[in-house]
């Protein structure tokens, strides 16, 4: 999905703005969050604003963005860029890393990834565990992944090496593969709700555990602030 229809308005923002500052930035809090002291909504959001407390300023050098092919020839980017004097700008695509500097996460990359007009339109978490050593046990072997498929179609799959069965199979011969667990199978589930959908829900019972408190919100911008400055006042960099 490009941004057909919304181009005016996403072209004053970006992607970094639009999708990472703060969808993708309460994904990562939830991932990387202690336990809160209770299932409370102000207790859950204690956790996850200590862990934006503890994340360092993006640098810029750690930072990709990029634009897809057709973007400026969409008719309102057309106008803009007219009105401007040049082309636009404006990423549909980034990547950027952060590192959290406390006990549990120190040295850990968190790689954010956002785009528009992608092949596959998806929400996906993916832990890497660490590679073994190519002299361990069972040789050079792919590591082990736990990945969140938040949409569409909500799962959750472990990726890990099992042993290959059979009577002529020797102790090292391993393969990767994948336990799978998707919801909708699982609890045969005819629909979830959609994003909106549940938070609008949320809206009319109360419940505030789906919605930003302000001091998420400064940390969050002290996070991504300086990477927006340089991006586009200092160094005016052109997407690729």
């Amino acid at each position: 999905i490009g941004v057909q229809g919304r181009a005016g308005y996403f072209d004053g923002y970006g992607i970094i703005r639009d999708i990472m500052q703060n969808h993708l930035m309460q994904v990562l809090t939830l991932v990387a969050m202690e336990a809160p002291a209770s299932l409370g909504a102000e207790d859950v959001r204690d956790e996850k604003v200590k862990v934006l407390k503890q994340i360092r300023p993006i640098d810029p050098k750690e930072c990709v963005i990029g634009q897809y092919d057709g973007y400026q020839d969409d008719p309102d980017i057309k106008k803009l860029n007219a009105q401007k004097g040049y082309a636009s700008r404006c990423p549909t695509f980034a990547v950027a890393v952060m590192y959290l500097d406390n006990e549990r996460w120190s040295g850990v990359p968190f790689i954010m990834k956002a785009g528009k007009a992608m092949e596959v339109q998806q929400t996906i978490v993916r832990l890497q565990f660490k590679k073994a050593p190519s002299g361990s046990l069972f040789g050079d072997q792919p590591q082990n992944e736990l990945v969140i498929r938040i949409q569409p179609n909500e799962a959750i799959y472990y990726k890990i090496l099992a042993k290959l069965p059979g009577l002529t199979q020797r102790a090292k011969d391993v393969q990767q593969t994948v336990l799978d667990l998707d919801l909708k199978k699982r609890f045969e589930l005819r629909r979830t709700p959609e994003a909106y959908e549940k938070l609008i829900h949320d809206v009319i019972q109360g419940e505030s555990h789906n919605f930003v408190r302000r001091d998420e919100l400064e940390e969050a911008w002290r996070i991504f602030d300086p990477l927006l400055e340089s991006l586009e006042v200092k160094e005016a960099r052109t997407p690729q």
